[in-house]
């Protein structure tokens, strides 16, 4: 890596990178235990660590002083993911000391990126809305915000996905193994959670109704701390991740019994809370684990805030003005009912005041328009597990469609509708109904999104609380997905501009404007690009034995596998194009390679058998001599944050072709446009405002519109019309269906071509088919106009600026938490 900050250069000079070599030595030697002689690459990495880990801490406890001293209003980001991937280079990277480090290491004979190849990547999430978070997390901390993580420290993340015999086989994903060098553990921070129990009721002394809580089954949470550094010499804020730990309670009273055995099932039952994340949600047992992690996390961290503010403040009337709690999504929802017990039962608070309190302090952000994604819970298993809350969740329902029905008499179905429980085949607790009424604030993640979401899903809700909802589009930092992955063109970027504060003002890209008519410029664009195609190239011939051609068009999809993201469509094209190739040997076709990654959930069996699909047709394709080199197909297994980092920089063409109206907002799409891909997609998500950044003439727009495709539906949906009139889409689709690709088991994706054609296609894959073949045909003429293609490109990256997650967190802060940055 070539660029970085200004910091770096004052740190490179002999007496530093001196010191530096000395405290690498002494770390491995006192804090490692290993003698220099006698080493592995992993012993030098988590030296370099803690020598790294040192300079953040001073940084660190500054910034915690000085929001102590400024008494600043403090945001809380509680999430069940965090998907930060791998530290070192992030930190060195914003921290100004990748280069003095770089030197440094290969004074002793080593190389920083080695180095850094030996971290585990942190696996605390799974897809896009732990990978916000974190985005999320280094520009708080970037622009000297008050902010602060709070999630679940996993021990083992979702799974490593291998790929045996073409189909996806999870495996542990033991990342902690080695141990964690960035966090700081914290025995001494513990909080004690409870489960079932029973109520008792109570009055106090002025004869209002309190309730304790007993005979419960508890849990403790102990914290673990992991500074996040922001970009250049200020502001390093803090994640605190909870892990379960078993109560002495627990233990002594089963080691008084005699029966040492039964102590330590209970306590390894107890510890199971944060073992893995996402428990499989198939089985009664996996729903009720999950249940339990969201309210494990969740009263740990209220627990922790108001520790925090009861040591500055002692007004509990004042807590909004000190406290902002962002929910993002509904997995920490219960938060609005525990912060209400604990202000009702423990602190003696009126109703009135104790709910406003709460709607004052929370705010939910939505990422789901799919009525099927959206959280609910069993009544009876929210009885069992957590009485209180429920009672607590049915009182405020009470007294909102009490509030509804006077505003809307006679209107049943109205309160039917919004209500938060739903009666309809077994009474469930509807957790995004919980988080609206218990908010002040409800936002979607794109235009779109925002709009769809106040017209459908929660369009009572919109009418109900009208200056409630509003939107703030998703962003990524851009220091860990243009200035650290890619380097080449993040240093072209800076001589371009004439300095690196792109980094922290990503609107300073609209100055590539003008450069992407410039010859020279463009030029040295296309070989940052090659060099990137032929540096991923050779990473999947080492891992895989893969050979790519990095002067092929390198056309990736990455991200979950999900029906609605719709990775079939693209698999659909892939086998047109390998007939026309077969059926015109001899046309100049555009050599392309098509690259596919994701992970599929362990219980979702289509996702999985499109996976297995990818395979087939890869295998099948790799086989077959007609082609010569002109496409191949491959599947990425394990997509992460690392993974993710190697590809983007390398994507020609971004696929973001989820069904209109499906997809909340796509970060994949904002990170490949960044780097200067090209995007092909449908008018979804942020796509939409992609478009309006970089020019609508600069993207590859196919499909129904979200207004379109309901009318088609309203009218009545036939994929068989399309099935029938297009002879390519049902030649790809026989060949699926009739085992061309499975010759040993010839029915195997008959499902998949079924969902299609018998299941009504519920994603309009067969719809958008047609539209989408001729929008690739487009690619391939654009594709084989080198310098046109390179300008477009160039304007991708220019018009990138507004998707930086600095101008997100700006919106969230002025909008909607009412904090500000810290000098």
């Amino acid at each position: 890596m070539k660029e970085f900050h200004d910091a770096d250069a004052a740190s490179t000079n002999p007496k530093n990178i001196g010191e530096l070599k000395t405290a690498l030595v002494n770390r491995l030697i006192y804090s490692i235990g290993k003698d220099p002689i006698d080493t592995h690459e992993r012993d030098w990495f988590f030296a370099l660590a803690h020598v790294v880990r040192d300079q953040i801490t001073l940084r660190w406890m500054e910034s915690m002083r000085q929001y102590y001293l400024s008494d600043a209003k403090r945001v809380y980001y509680l999430s069940m993911e965090f998907l930060i991937g791998r530290t070192l280079d992030n930190a060195l990277l914003n921290t100004g000391g990748y280069e003095a480090f770089r030197l440094a290491l290969e004074d002793m004979g080593m190389n920083l990126d080695e180095i850094g190849g030996e971290e585990e990547e942190a696996a605390l999430g799974n897809g896009g809305l732990g990978r916000l978070a974190a985005c999320f997390l280094d520009s708080l901390a970037s622009l000297r915000m008050p902010g602060f993580g709070y999630g679940i420290r996993y021990d083992y993340g979702i799974f490593s996905q291998r790929i045996e015999d073409g189909w996806q086989v999870e495996h542990p994903d033991n990342w902690l193994r080695y141990g964690n060098p960035w966090e700081f553990a914290r025995p001494e921070v513990l909080y004690r959670v409870q489960f079932y129990g029973r109520l008792v009721e109570t009055q106090d002394t002025d004869g209002q109704r309190r309730y304790q809580w007993l005979d419960t089954q508890d849990v403790m949470a102990m914290a673990y701390d992991l500074p996040i550094p922001g970009y250049g010499e200020g502001t390093v804020n803090n994640l605190r991740l909870w892990a379960a730990k078993a109560t002495r309670d627990f233990e002594l009273r089963y080691f008084n019994e005699g029966n040492y055995i039964k102590a330590v099932e209970q306590k390894t039952s107890s510890e199971n809370l944060s073992k893995v994340l996402y428990p499989d949600d198939t089985t009664q047992m996996g729903r009720e684990l999950r249940l339990k992690q969201e309210y494990f996390f969740v009263s740990a961290s209220l627990q922790d805030i108001l520790v925090h503010f009861g040591t500055e403040h002692r007004d509990l009337a004042e807590l909004p003005d000190e406290v902002a709690i962002q929910l993002n999504d509904t997995h920490p929802a219960i938060a609005i009912a525990e912060l209400m017990r604990i202000l009702l039962d423990q602190h003696g608070l009126a109703w009135d005041q104790a709910f406003g309190i709460t709607v004052r302090i929370f705010a939910y952000t939505n990422h789901t328009l799919l009525p099927e994604a959206l959280e609910t819970w069993p009544v009876r298993l929210f009885e069992r597990l957590l009485p209180r809350h429920l009672q607590i969740i049915y009182d405020i329902n009470q007294k909102f469609l009490d509030e509804v029905g006077r505003r809307f008499p006679g209107d049943g179905d109205l309160i039917r509708r919004v209500s938060l429980i739903d009666e309809d085949g077994g009474k469930r607790v509807r957790m995004s109904h919980l988080a609206i009424v218990g908010s002040h604030k409800v936002n979607g993640v794109a235009k779109l999104h925002s709009e769809l979401m106040q017209s459908t899903i929660f369009r009572d809700f919109a009418r109900l609380f009208p200056d409630r909802f509003i939107n703030i589009t998703n962003g990524v930092t851009p220091r860990r997905w243009l200035h650290q992955a890619n380097p080449g063109l993040a240093g072209l970027i800076t001589e371009a501009l004439g300095d690196s504060a792109w980094v922290s003002d990503l609107e300073r890209l609209r100055g590539l404007v003008p450069l992407a008519g410039d010859a020279e410029f463009r030029s040295r664009f296309r070989t940052a690009k090659f060099d990137n195609k032929a540096r991923l190239a050779g990473l999947l011939k080492q891992r895989l034995g893969l050979a790519l051609d990095p002067a092929s068009l390198f056309d990736v999809q990455i991200k979950r596998i999900h029906e609605y993201k719709r990775q079939l469509l693209n698999l659909l094209h892939v086998v047109t194009r390998y007939n026309r190739i077969k059926d015109q040997p001899t046309a100049a076709w555009i050599p392309r390679t098509v690259i596919l990654g994701g992970k599929a959930a362990p219980g979702y069996r289509m996702a999985k058998l499109v996976i297995k699909l990818a395979n087939d047709i890869a295998r099948v394709m790799d086989r077959d001599p007609a082609l010569q080199g002109r496409l191949k197909l491959v599947f990425v297994p394990d997509y992460n944050v690392s993974r993710a980092m190697e590809l983007i920089p390398a994507v020609d063409l971004s696929e973001q072709i989820s069904t209109a109206g499906t997809e909340a907002s796509g970060t994949s799409n904002m990170k490949m446009t960044m780097n200067g891909a090209l995007t092909i997609g449908t008018l979804d998500g942020a796509n939409i405002e992609i478009a309006e950044q970089v020019g609508r003439d600069n993207l590859f727009i196919f499909g129904l519109t979200a207004g379109e495709l309901a009318e088609l539906r309203r009218r009545g949906y036939q994929p068989w019309d399309y099935y029938h009139a297009n002879s390519e889409l049902r030649r790809a689709l026989d060949m699926i269906a009739s085992g061309y690709f499975s010759p040993e088991e010839p029915d195997r994706f008959k499902p998949l071509v079924d969902s299609l054609l018998m299941g009504g296609d519920q994603w309009a894959v067969l719809a958008d088919y047609a539209d989408y073949v001729a929008a690739q045909e487009a690619v391939d003429r654009l594709y084989g106009d080198g310098e046109a293609w390179a300008r477009q490109a160039v304007l991708n990256v220019a018009g990138s600026g507004w998707f930086s997650s600095d101008r997100s967190i700006r919106e969230y802060a002025g909008s909607i938490w009412n904090i500000q940055p810290q000098a």
